[in-house]
């Protein structure tokens, strides 16, 4: 009866959304499930921590990760964006277009690189950071990965990014539009570090994605897969609705 009973109760929490109901059906939860030890707290935060993201990076990763997300799709590097304009002003579209496809495939090749950068992060966890992490902020997790992942990230990423540039035609695209744009009368030259840029923009466009993952798992009770999941967050908050 405790199972079915238990059952009812989660079904009953996804239909309801707002912070109020949320806190009081955790609370039932976290009483049917009990109050979490020290260790699976840790091991419960680290799970849903490792679940988000490598779903952030798989995400990325694949084609049109980054291109057919307008949330992280890298565009042109601002101070370039009056070449844009120009190019376009006078019919050369599809140069244009074929800057923004490379430099987003790009970060997707970068992408791929992402996991194991987020596994470590999350293996050098103290208790503390796992404590401060399930009960802070709802960007908590990403704040810490924030600190802890950027440098690594950035190592890893640029290399790619420089391969793949070259790769997919970015650097032939990007020399070809800061060539023709440099030759109008009276401009400033542009002289963008391309995979600097890209580099920043994947980096950025990851952390979007996590922050994403780490409010799902917060906000939506069904997301919360596992028991062990289910038991640490609802002790969270719990925890957090005092």
């Amino acid at each position: 009866m405790k199972k079915f009973a238990l059952i009812g109760v989660l079904s009953a929490s996804i239909v309801f959304s707002s912070c109020d109901t949320l806190n009081q059906y955790s609370g039932v939860i976290n009483q049917a499930l009990g109050t979490p030890s020290t260790t699976e707290m840790s091991l419960g935060l680290k799970q849903a921590l490792e679940f988000g993201t490598n779903y952030s990076s798989e995400r990325l990763a694949a084609k049109d990760g980054f291109l057919g997300n307008m949330a992280v799709k890298i565009l042109f590097p601002e101070e370039a964006r009056k070449v844009e304009t120009a190019l376009r002003s006078i019919g050369l579209d599809n140069l244009c277009d074929n800057v923004i496809v490379s430099l987003n495939r790009a970060a997707e090749d970068a992408a791929k690189e992402a996991k194991p950068i987020f596994v470590n992060a999350i293996k050098q966890m103290s208790f503390q950071d796992v404590t401060n992490i399930l009960l802070g902020q709802e960007n908590a997790a990403t704040l810490y990965f924030k600190r802890t992942t950027s440098v690594a990230l950035a190592d890893k990423f640029k290399p790619v990014i420089s391969s793949s540039l070259s790769k997919v035609g970015a650097t032939k695209y990007w020399g070809d539009v800061t060539s023709r744009y440099n030759k109008l009368p009276l401009v400033k030259p542009i002289n963008t570090d391309l995979a600097a840029y890209v580099t920043d923009k994947a980096i950025d466009g990851m952390f979007v994605e996590i922050a994403q993952e780490e409010l799902k798992i917060r906000q939506n009770l069904s997301a919360r897969s596992t028991s062990l999941l289910q038991k640490v967050f609802a002790y969270a908050d719990q925890q957090k609705g005092k």
